[in-house]
């Protein structure tokens, strides 16, 4: 099973042999990168990045309960889409609505949710956002955004039909985030819901702009909770605990609403899972789709627009991350670091984190990035064959 990026992206190939807690041990030499290929823009114009985690296709592990979702970084060319209809393409025609319906929804917060066309030196691609304040600030993936930081373009398309150019205010590589803001007021914004009410079963929504067809709607549940996902490169390996939805998402649905049956947004549609990739290196979905929780998404880019940075809580380890689970090996403490302050030593092996069942490297970085830096956990540590209970208190690196 190989899992994507369904939108835009760049960067080097990586697999998660390291880890963002600490400074991270010598490594070899650096793996190579792919080759580049320009997207076209236009209908079902979206790069898509193909990631791998091990050898092979293989992305998720079996037999690992909660392992973790990789990837490896790739641009590619969605193929043209050919749509006719007698409406604009992407807009919600509704004569009648049954209060609290889908439908409803959908044309509640279409004029929220815009379509994202990205230029860089290495090509073109599409992506989605949603605007969250009158005043033109939208939340959108780094993959699908950040790359402009880099000499790139930014056009923000609406659903009416208008045009904006987008600004990158702030970008996480590590969360996957990112603001853009546009040079417009007076716009629709959508509601943010929070993740930590969400339940396995609840219905949900998604809005975006799959192979470039705006104003697409998909719905299903949420499938799963806590699922670990790494994605990026070397330099901007992000850590997701992610959302799994059957929603149907596909390339350019990135950096859209996951949204529940309320209308409130509860994650950032960000990773799709496919058991193959065509010829044309495309996927689409199968029903395994990845979004980053709104709680951690506000944390983030809160941060971001009031100072254009971010913070990433740390416990100040280097974990092991070729070891096989059950639980996370210690392979370095830094020194006065939250862990050190707290009694960690190299070599301690962290199997629950507040209670819950750690079952890799990858599940212990992606709970703590969930929470927030000052906030406090307890880690049940084994050592020497004794089990401990050790609190840590967050520590924050930026």
């Amino acid at each position: 099973m190989s899992t994507q990026y369904p939108g835009p992206g760049n960067g080097p190939v990586t697999y998660p042999d390291a880890n963002p807690y600490a400074t991270r041990p010598p490594a070899g030499p650096p793996p190579q990168r792919p080759q580049a290929r320009q997207s076209r823009r236009g209908p079902g114009a979206g790069a898509i990045i193909g990631m791998v985690a091990g050898a092979g296709l293989i992305a998720v592990t079996a037999g690992t309960i909660g392992g973790g979702v990789g990837y490896l970084v790739a641009r590619e060319t969605v193929p043209p889409v050919t749509v006719e209809a007698a409406a604009p393409v992407g807009s919600v025609v509704a004569t009648s609505v049954t209060p609290g319906s889908i439908a409803e929804i959908a044309a509640a917060v279409e004029p929220a949710v815009v379509q994202m066309n990205v230029a860089t030196p290495d090509g073109e691609g599409t992506g989605t956002g949603f605007v969250i304040s009158d005043d033109g600030y939208i939340i959108t993936n780094h993959h699908v955004a950040g790359v402009a930081g880099d000499g790139g373009t930014i056009e923000v398309a609406f659903s009416d039909g208008g045009t904006a150019t987008g600004k990158l205010v702030g970008s996480s590589p590590g969360y996957d985030i990112a603001v853009v803001k546009v040079d417009r007021s007076g716009l629709t914004s959508v509601p943010l819901g929070s993740s930590s009410a969400v339940n396995v079963g609840d219905s949900v929504i998604a809005v975006g702009s799959p192979l470039g067809l705006t104003g697409t709607v998909t719905t299903g549940i949420v499938s799963a909770l806590n699922r670990p996902v790494t994605a990026g490169g070397q330099e901007d390996l992000a850590f997701i605990n992610a959302i799994q939805t059957d929603a149907a998402i596909n390339p350019g649905n990135s950096g859209g609403p996951l949204l529940d049956a309320t209308g409130a947004v509860i994650g950032v549609n960000s990773a799709i899972a496919s058991n193959s990739v065509g010829a044309d290196g495309t996927a689409g979905s199968i029903g395994l789709g990845f979004a980053i929780p709104i709680d951690v998404v506000k944390r983030i880019s809160n941060e971001i627009i009031s100072t254009g940075s971010f913070t990433t809580p740390i416990i100040g380890v280097t974990l092991d991350m070729t070891r096989e689970g059950p639980g996370a090996t210690v392979m370095e403490v830094s020194p006065q670091g939250p862990s050190d302050v707290a009694g960690l030593q190299s070599g301690d092996r962290i199997t629950r984190i507040d209670g819950v069942v750690v079952a890799d490297a990858t599940q212990a970085i992606v709970t703590i990035r969930a929470m927030a830096p000052g906030d406090s956990v307890m880690l049940t540590v084994e050592r020497n064959g004794q089990t401990a209970e050790i609190p840590v208190t967050l520590g924050s690196q930026n």
